[in-house]
């Protein structure tokens, strides 16, 4: 509804009302108050009046604004319309540029193609007729050449095929014996190269066994109960594990002491169970002591069997398989046995490998051949013999016999496979880490080398990498020129072949490097 009919109903409403209020207030003031509802119906109509016309006038401006945005939004669609469209004919009158282009090319190649082609077409036939020049030719020069040394063309091949043949015989013989003779001057470096190789293909660990064993505790209340009652479980224990149990004034801890690894084992884990059961007197030591040591036979096969698995060597008797298990437990220089066992027997294979020989049986001789030294029983025969002997009790192949018996010239070698274990025990055991002895010469090798460098005038650092093998050389770039670099690497290379003992050879790398510095601030 308009709202000016609205504000007209309102007035008239307030007219009626005064009216109405006028004759029912009929007194002395009823005049008056006609006047005053007169006055204010006026007045209300007055205000009606005013807030239609405003309203009206608001009403007006906002159908305009919302015209103008229609017509906005109108001209600017229909100008994107008009945009595209301008973009799209553009495009079709470039791509109808780019296919005329194309086509004019395109003839244009044909034309090309066509005019080459009668070219070849003129030459190849120019090339046929001097090929029959040719062949003419050639029939006649054989023929002359039949005709002047009274041989057909057939013969004369054949005497030249057989003079060829002779004379690259001779020259092949020739090369043979060459290469013969050269093979025999590098039959000692290919050996060498082949051992390096073996070296570096088999990663090794260092494994230090010591002759204690720390037990830890929980607390220092609970050495008085492993002590005993006069001393009693101590003694007990002691006795049946053959490990001496070393309780001082170390705190939260009691040392197991014996040379043996199997023993000492024994000991840690028996008193481990005694510990956490709490019952812990003599007979009850026995006891635990007894369960430990079958379950450590146990544990025992176990390493043995997951040992032959990992290095695949099958077929192996049950009896070399609990020994190869019990050489985890058995040290020697301090290295652990079976871990040499391993890594000889890695090796072996590899080296094999390379000589074409099996490497299957070479793994089996390498992880064989230092069971003498976990004999059941003790014997006045060396290791070697005494694993050479066990082998073959136990059926095994005679070169792997031969290689564990002769691994320490203790034996006449007797098959290839004894000098590559020979060889292969004496790399494990005499590499870098791998013994406390030799470890400390290596080390004192390493040094000698980078003071060695350090020594000359205008070095600044040096240092031994690669185990040994080759001497890093940083020279300072003001005192040493290129030329003295040189000179430099061949001095100390000459003096570390004179003055020192080393394995193998050692590559000598003089760096020189000129740096300029400067900040932009």
């Amino acid at each position: 509804m308009d709202p000016i009919i609205i504000t007209v109903i309102a007035a008239v409403a307030a007219l009626l009302i005064g009216l109405f209020i006028g004759k029912v207030l009929f007194n002395k003031n009823t005049q008056k108050l006609v006047e005053e509802a007169e006055q204010q119906a006026d007045r209300i109509v007055k205000d009606a009046q005013t807030q239609a016309e405003t309203l009206k006038e608001k009403k007006v401006l906002e159908a305009k604004e919302h015209f103008l945005q229609l017509k906005s939004e109108h001209e600017k669609t229909a100008l994107q319309r008009n945009q595209k469209l301008n973009d799209a004919e553009n495009r079709i009158k470039q791509k109808e540029k780019e296919l005329n282009d194309k086509t004019q090319l395109a003839q244009k190649q044909i034309q090309d193609y066509d005019a080459k082609k009668s070219t070849l077409d003129r030459q190849l036939e120019v090339v046929s007729k001097k090929q029959e020049d040719l062949n003419k030719q050639h029939d006649e020069h054989i023929k002359r050449l039949e005709k002047v040394s009274n041989l057909k063309a057939e013969d004369a091949k054949a005497e030249l095929i057989e003079a060829i043949t002779n004379e690259a015989k001779t020259d092949a013989m020739a090369h043979v014996q060459e290469i013969m003779e050269e093979a025999k001057l590098k039959a000692n470096k290919e050996a060498k190269k082949i051992i390096i190789q073996t070296i570096q293909r088999t990663a090794a660990e260092t494994a230090i066994e010591n002759s204690i064993t720390v037990f830890n505790l929980e607390s220092d209340d609970i050495k008085g109960q492993i002590i005993g009652r006069e001393g009693r479980n101590i003694r007990a224990l002691e006795a049946a594990t053959g490990v001496d149990l070393v309780v001082d004034d170390t705190p939260e801890a009691i040392i197991l002491s014996s040379f043996d690894p199997l023993r000492r084992e024994i000991a840690r884990l028996s008193l481990q169970r005694l510990v956490q059961d709490g019952r812990m007197h003599p007979a009850r030591i026995e006891e635990v002591v007894e369960k430990t040591k079958k379950q450590i036979e146990e544990q025992v096969m176990e390493i043995g069997e997951r040992t032959v698995i990992e290095l695949g060597v099958h077929g192996l008797h049950k009896e070399l398989i609990r020994m190869v298990g019990r050489m985890r437990f058995r040290s020697s220089y301090g290295q652990n046995l079976l871990m040499h066992s391993r890594e000889t027997a890695n090796l072996c294979g590899i080296m094999a490998a390379e000589l074409g020989l099996n490497p299957k049986l070479a793994k089996r001789a390498g992880l064989l051949h230092d069971i003498g030294k976990v004999p059941d029983e003790e014997t006045e025969l060396s290791h070697a013999l005494l694993g050479a002997k066990l082998a073959e009790k136990y059926g095994e192949h005679p070169s792997v016999v031969n290689a564990i018996g002769a691994h320490h010239d203790e034996m006449e070698m007797k098959f290839i496979l004894a000098p590559i274990i020979q060889a292969c025990d004496a790399m494990s055991g005499a590499r870098p880490g791998a013994r406390r002895e030799i470890m400390q010469s290596y080390l004192e090798r390493i040094k000698d080398l980078e003071t060695l460098a350090m020594s000359y005038t205008g070095v600044e650092k040096a240092y031994a990498i690669q185990a040994g093998r080759e001497l890093r050389v940083i020279v300072e770039a003001d005192k040493v020129s290129d030329a003295d670099s040189d000179k430099l690497s061949f001095e100390i290379a000459d003096k570390i072949q004179k003055e020192m003992q080393y394995p193998g050879q050692i590559k000598v790398t003089v760096i020189r490097e000129k740096r300029a510095v400067n900040l932009a601030r």
